[in-house]
């Protein structure tokens, strides 16, 4: 499971850097660390402050904008 965790964390950061396109994965990715962190957050107040970086919610902002297209 960890690896599995790692490897969205990997496609993101890899999207980021411009080594890979910002592709479905990337932005699979994204809902999937965001999901995580709603988690996180929900299990304990010491999450309540953690957000996701302003790039990674410009990613997550893609999709919608995509969508309403």
């Amino acid at each position: 499971m960890l690896a599995t965790h790692m490897d969205e964390i990997k496609i993101v950061r890899e999207s980021l850097r411009g080594r890979r396109p910002v592709d479905d994965a990337t932005l699979a990715s994204v809902d999937v660390l965001s999901e995580r962190l709603e988690r996180l957050k929900r299990s304990s107040s010491l999450f309540a402050g953690i957000m996701l970086s302003e790039h990674v919610q410009r990613l997550a902002a893609r999709r919608v904008v995509s969508a309403a297209v």
